[in-house]
């Protein structure tokens, strides 16, 4: 595939993922309506200058609920990311690089929660700790360790042998410098693109965990309980699915283009 193909990947990812945290950060601070305002007189209005996305089944404003259910699924999203991503960059590069025992130890470990359905992982989980956005937040980060844990080793193992590496043994750097400062940088391609994956995988498993009400609860938004809300309406107010919808869908298409593009620009496999 051509240098030119890799940067649209690129391209169309950066932009539709930046106009959408963009709009999701302005939600943060600025919705047109209060997203949990209840107007009985309002309900089912169609889209209008008024509603752009028009209102649901209790009047309440879509695209407010829309914005404020983005924000919600995406800060699930970074904070679930940024628990598998740091631990498993911790047990990753740690048994990667030392190797042994404690590497055989840990992987089997690591191979038998890769064994277990991550969304059936999430389910146990949730189950005892209960629904709610930081349970969600948890079962999510957890379920995401043992694939970046498996990816960073992978990479550590790859790169301790090489030249750089033995140099800086020779300078006698220790362990640790070596893991952080040599080596950890060097995987930062593979790590950037398995981070943009991980964030689809997130908005999916949220938006998933949400649909079936055991995610984000009440009265907070969130973009998959709003899609499961709106199935009841597909027919009388079709409004409220398409714009929930077509949300989720260009967070996914945004990650998953910018995580392809990186892949494919740093010629990862």
């Amino acid at each position: 595939m051509s240098y030119a193909k890799h940067n649209w990947y690129m391209i169309f990812g950066a932009v539709i993922t930046f106009v959408m945290v963009l709009l999701i950060v302005v939600g943060y601070f600025w919705t047109p309506y209060s997203p949990t305002a209840i107007c009985a007189a309002e309900r089912f209005d169609g889209p209008s200058f008024a509603h752009l996305f028009g209102t649901d089944n209790l009047g309440r404003d879509i695209f407010s609920r829309v914005l404020d259910g983005a924000g919600t699924t995406l800060f699930i999203s970074v904070s679930t990311v940024l628990i598998g991503l740091i631990t498993g960059i911790l047990i990753g590069g740690l048994t990667g690089y030392f190797g042994g025992w404690i590497d055989e130890v840990v992987m089997r470990m690591n191979d038998s929660l890769t064994a277990f359905p991550s969304m059936l992982l999430a389910l146990v989980i949730i189950g005892i700790l209960g629904p709610g956005t930081y349970n969600v937040i948890i079962a999510l980060g957890i379920m995401f360790i043992p694939s970046f844990a498996r990816m960073v080793r992978s990479e550590f193992v790859r790169c301790k042998n090489l030249d750089y590496v033995k140099s800086a043994r020779l300078m006698r750097a220790g362990p640790l410098r070596i893991i952080f400062l040599h080596i950890l940088p060097n995987t930062r391609s593979t790590l950037l693109s398995a981070v943009a994956i991980g964030f689809n995988n997130a908005v999916l498993a949220e938006a998933g965990l949400s649909y079936l009400g055991i995610g984000v609860m009440p009265p907070q938004a969130s973009l998959g309980r709003m899609l499961s809300e709106s199935q009841s309406y597909l027919f009388s107010a079709p409004w409220y699915s398409i714009s929930t919808g077509f949300t989720i869908i260009l967070l996914i298409l945004g990650f998953t283009l910018l995580g392809e593009g990186i892949r494919q620009q740093a010629g990862v496999d």
